[in-house]
């Protein structure tokens, strides 16, 4: 339990520090925006890892990384509680019909990420 526990620390350390260093790389290619650009991001790329791994550690005997992978890396790479504030900001500044996109790209994107992450990785494993 130890070992899993650490694994899981250390995946998510590795997780959140990509998230952080992604909306610095936005930031500075894209400047300053009232859409968080960043947040959403990672959403839909973790959305497609997590579909990708599921398939990938199935077929090549890997679940056991799943802890280090899934809770941790991808758990700390994307936030949905964060989604929640920037899109509570947005409705607060009176940016509603904003936070209605932001919303529905948020959630279509990354759960047809992670559908294309098993489709990829169908592809390659079947």
């Amino acid at each position: 339990m130890t070992s899993t526990l650490s694994l899981v620390a250390l995946g998510g350390a590795i997780g959140a520090s990509l998230r952080w260093l992604t909306g610095v790389a936005i930031l500075r290619a894209l400047g300053p925006t009232d859409f968080p650009l960043a947040i959403i991001t990672v959403n839909v790329i973790g959305s497609f890892l997590m579909g990708f791994f599921v398939v990938a550690a199935a077929h090549r005997g890997l679940t056991h990384l799943s802890p280090f992978v899934m809770t941790g890396l991808l758990g700390g790479f994307t936030t949905f509680s964060a989604f929640s504030l920037e899109t509570m900001t947005m409705i607060e500044r009176g940016q509603v019909g904003q936070a209605g996109l932001y919303i529905l790209l948020s959630v279509g994107l990354s759960v047809g990420a992670l559908a294309l992450g098993l489709f990829a990785a169908r592809g390659v494993f079947l």
